[in-house]
């Protein structure tokens, strides 16, 4: 088995240090401009995404290879369930973070809604400390 500890652990880093932008950019003033709800929608994509590179880490380490379907994000999620990475409460709170990636890549930045990205912003620092949780019990 490969160890993902190297890329993990720099995933990790570049997560927080997102985390931490999410943080000042949502306790700005109410009534954001496009630009400043489009800056909050991407730490929070950039949030998923390291999430989502953190799963492949660990499934490649077990020489688990996901197929190159357009469906390998939902894909990497019940894999990752499916081999007890994760739990499925946890896996379904992720499916709102692939779903707010998949728009927030195939849409316009002004058709972000405000309340949801607060929503899913607020959410983070509980999901983020479940998958730290799950990850850490599983390697």
């Amino acid at each position: 088995m490969k160890n993902p500890a190297k890329h993990i652990l720099a995933e990790k880093e570049n997560i927080e240090k997102t985390l931490s932008y999410l943080k000042e950019a949502v306790r700005t003033k109410e009534n954001k401009s496009a630009a400043e709800i489009a800056g909050t929608a991407v730490f929070v994509h950039n949030f998923y995404n390291g999430i989502e590179n953190i799963l492949k880490q660990i499934l490649k380490s077990k020489n688990i290879i996901l197929g190159n379907s357009e469906n390998w994000h939902k894909e990497l999620l019940e894999s990752s369930f499916s081999k007890g990475i994760i739990s499925r409460e946890l896996a379904d709170k992720l499916y709102e973070y692939l779903t707010f990636r998949h728009f927030f890549i195939h849409s316009y930045g002004f058709k972000l809604d405000d309340d949801r990205l607060l929503q899913l912003a607020n959410d983070i620092p509980q999901v983020w400390s479940d998958f730290l949780s799950s990850i850490e019990t599983y390697l």
